[in-house]
Parts: C-alpha cells; sequence; structure tokens
C-alpha cells in the first residue's frame, strides 16, 4: 500500500466516525418535540430548551464535530482529487 491509500483509507474512517457521531449528538438535542434526549431523562428538569450546562456543552460539541466533519470533507476531496 502506498502512502496515498492509506491515507485515504485514514481519512475514509475518520469521516464514517464523524458522521455517525454527528448524527448521534444532533438526535440527542432537545428541541422542540423532544427528542431522544427524552428518552434518557435529558427532558425532566430543563424549563426551557438550551438553558442547563449539559445542553450548552451539547451544542458546543456538536458544533466542534460538525466544523471537524466539514473540514474532513474538504481535505479528503483535496486528497482523492475525483
Amino acid at each position: 500500500m502506498s502512502v496515498v491509500e492509506i491515507i485515504t483509507v485514514i481519512l475514509w474512517i475518520l469521516q464514517f466516525g464523524l458522521g455517525i457521531g454527528l448524527i448521534f449528538l444532533v438526535l440527542i438535542h432537545s428541541g422542540r418535540g423532544g427528542g431522544l434526549s427524552d428518552m434518557f431523562g435529558g427532558g425532566l428538569g430543563a424549563s426551557a430548551a438550551g438553558s442547563t450546562v449539559m445542553e450548552k456543552n451539547l451544542d458546543r460539541i456538536t458544533v466542534v464535530l460538525a466544523l471537524a466533519f466539514g473540514f474532513n470533507t474538504l481535505i479528503m476531496s483535496m486528497v482523492l482529487d475525483v
């Protein structure tokens, strides 16, 4: 395997992991309808959406993961040169 093939495999694995993680984090957010966070007890004590420290940290983690997903996509487009 050449170095480019190894980097390509690493980028695809990273892209898959970031995508699954991003989907999971978006589904955990409690929106107006509740979302999956109500299943895990996230909607019991929060009176306003985004008011708790946990919700703010979840927002920050989601934004960082979304940025990493976007940058990885750009890097993959440059490396794969499709």
